[in-house]
């Protein structure tokens, strides 16, 4: 498949969003059951709420040049009942508004006891609102994994570990990009963030390589002789039929040598694993914010490499007709 850098964007931006609010809440419920220590409202919850959204928002921009007609983009929520791109719609900004208004109560002060727990956990009107954004946030991861789970001819996605991956690398990141955000605030759950953080990253890790080993060992069901329909024990094409490239060699086709699809794999296996991986354990060593900061940096620039690298490797039985220009 040909890879999209506006999806690619789109999806590794809105990952970063999700997984960083799941971090801030996280690090609520801990300190709301004594744990860890509480934090700044408005500083920690406020400003983290703001900074996630800035990632969301900048993944809603990137793919609007994915659409030919921005202004028809609100037809896509149209076919809910049936499409998981049209649930991704209707859930992403009611995700978005419901961190809005978590950040906002954080930041205004505004946040009652509703009731105990107990007689010891103070339940307040953030913890609400912050479960339900966090059930809208594994919404959202379900949805956006389940666009390309469900399309079954394209073997190589059509797993559950599509999702797995999807809900595993934005956590990932995002628990990354809140320990250099814990860091930066001088904050005491950087170091909690910064183990959560690697916890995930390397389960993403076990998750991604049997997603590769898995997809490297596809039978496809699609041959050259149901392509075209001819049944022959040999078959090869000699010509395309045309001189020039179409939608069809375009959009179904990665167009990149041969080689480049191994030497973004293995740029994606050292940049969104390993690399970090070392980065956090320097930050939880030494404590200082740069290591957490170049431990998002490298993991997020390796999370664009293996998105690319997840479309591009999807075999769509299309080429097997276009095959060669």
């Amino acid at each position: 498949m040909h890879p999209a850098f506006s999806v690619i964007f789109l999806t590794t931006l809105i990952g970063v969003g999700q997984g960083l609010f799941l971090a801030l809440y996280t690090g609520q419920l801990y300190s709301a059951i004594k744990v860890l220590p509480a934090q700044d409202p408005a500083g920690f919850y406020g400003y983290g709420s703001l900074l996630s959204l800035l990632f969301l928002g900048a993944g809603l921009f990137a793919s609007l040049f994915h659409l030919g007609h921005p202004e028809r983009a609100w037809r896509s929520a149209a076919r809910w009942r049936t499409s998981w791109l049209s649930r991704e719609v209707i859930v992403l900004p009611l995700f978005a508004a419901s961190v809005a208004l978590y950040g906002l109560i954080h930041y205004s002060g505004l946040n009652p006891v509703l009731f105990e727990l107990r007689g010891t956990i103070d339940v307040d009107l953030s913890l609400l609102v912050g479960a339900l954004a966090t059930l809208l946030a594994f919404t959202l991861f379900l949805c956006t994994g389940m666009i390309y789970a469900c399309i079954k001819f394209l073997q190589e996605w059509a797993t559950p570990l599509t999702v797995v991956n999807y809900t595993l690398l934005g956590a990932a990141s995002g628990f990354t990009l809140a320990s250099a955000f814990a860091s930066w605030q001088q904050s005491e759950l950087g170091d909690f963030y910064g183990a959560w953080a690697i916890i995930l990253t390397l389960t993403a890790l076990l998750t991604r390589v049997s997603s590769l080993v898995r997809n490297a060992r596809i039978q496809h069901r699609s041959t050259l002789a149901t392509a075209i329909g001819i049944r022959h024990a040999r078959i090869q094409q000699k010509s395309q039929g045309f001189m020039a490239g179409s939608f069809n060699t375009r959009e179904f086709f990665h167009g990149a040598p041969d080689y480049l699809p191994a030497i973004v794999k293995w740029t994606f296996l050292l940049t969104v694993f390993p690399a970090p991986v070392i980065f956090l354990a320097l930050g939880l060593a030494s404590g200082v914010t740069w290591t957490f900061v170049a431990a998002f940096v490298v993991q997020y620039a390796g999370l664009v490499a293996e998105r690319w690298f997840f479309f591009a490797e999807a075999r769509h039985p299309q080429n097997l007709y276009y095959q060669s220009v």
